[in-house]
């Protein structure tokens, strides 16, 4: 940033007054935070700041960073901690063939699973609708995000179907193709509703995508909050008490899923779940599940609908942990 506002040759006089005085606003909230060496390594894109659309969009980029600095300052801090965590080898996790049997054995329900066939009659409506929209769903269609794929969607699914949760939790929207799997199946339901946290891109053209596999659906069943996880979550579980379902999917930092998954375990209910998206990516849900003998958790390969190269297998994985219940529990809890 401090980058662009250095460059003469990118600006007229009247955008350098401008740049200046906006950025006034904006980089004293955390540069005095940061190491003199974290303050230079804010120049680049690795931490969490486009660069070359700041380059293109001067005016519009910094007024929009300038309206929130809280946020500008927890993308970076945010960033800037996942960089640094040490990778994890692909051998951390290995996903169970049977994964989908287990997970309704888990439920106390029949498998093979005959609400899945539901899934699969509305996955191909979905992927055209987008399509129908010049969105080329699966892996890094929403920037370096992946779309929600088949199996992460599908076992979200047949978990709403079967316990008919009330109250669902997401982090992390994107194009909303999970989104909007969660909120059909609560209308097939006749019950519930889910909490959205998203932190929307800086680039506008993005943010006009966010949700849009949901459209104007199901307004009366979902809440969008704008924003961080780490500002808002544990005032939504706060004010909710008790969930029944958690889909951790926005950054994919140790320290991002662990201070995400294990505020939401306090809030879940018995016969609840919590799903991790994109496992292989870090050892948060590694070291949650070790730190959980007792609870049952699933490690399943995701499906994509390209190969994901960036990807030990060219497909990712995602993991499911249920919370246990005991007997007196476990007879409320709801199965279709």
């Amino acid at each position: 940033m401090s980058y662009f506002v250095s460059q003469p040759h990118l600006r007229t006089a009247q955008q350098s007054r401008q740049i200046r005085n906006l950025w006034s606003q904006v980089s004293p909230v955390w540069t005095h935070k940061l190491p003199q060496r974290t303050v230079f390594a804010v120049n680049y894109a690795m931490l969490g700041i486009p660069i070359r659309y700041l380059l293109r969009h001067p005016i519009a980029g910094i007024k929009d960073l300038a309206a929130d600095p809280l946020e500008l300052w927890t993308t970076i801090h945010e960033t800037y901690v996942a960089n640094r965590e040490q990778k994890e080898p692909p051998y951390l996790y290995q996903s169970e063939e049977n994964w989908e049997q287990l997970l309704h054995e888990y439920f106390g329900v029949p498998w093979p699973c005959k609400i899945a066939t539901e899934f699969w009659t509305l996955w191909p409506s979905v992927i055209a609708e987008l399509q129908a929209n010049g969105i080329r769903a699966g892996p890094q269609s929403f920037q370096s995000w992946n779309d929600g794929d088949a199996g992460l969607a599908r076992a979200i699914w047949c978990f709403v179907r079967h316990r008919v949760p009330r109250v669902v939790v997401e982090t992390g929207v994107a194009h909303g193709v999970t989104s909007r799997f969660i909120l059909e199946a609560l209308e097939k339901n006749g019950n519930g509703h889910l909490y959205s946290i998203d932190r929307p891109p800086l680039e506008r053209s993005w943010r006009a995508e966010i949700g849009i596999a949901v459209g104007n659906r199901y307004a009366d069943r979902w809440t969008y909050i704008k924003g961080s996880s780490r500002r808002h979550l544990a005032e939504l579980l706060a004010r909710l008490g008790q969930i029944d379902l958690f889909i951790h999917d926005s950054m994919h930092s140790e320290h991002n899923v662990r201070f995400e998954i294990d505020r939401a375990w306090t809030a879940l209910r018995a016969c609840g779940a919590i799903v991790v998206d994109d496992i292989d990516a870090n050892r948060g849900f590694h070291s949650f599940t070790q730190a959980l003998p007792g609870q049952p958790s699933v490690i399943c390969e995701a499906e994509p609908l390209q190969p994901d190269t960036r990807r030990f297998n060219h497909k990712g994985l995602f993991g499911i942990i249920l919370k246990q219940a005991d007997a007196l529990a476990l007879s409320k809890c709801a199965t279709v």
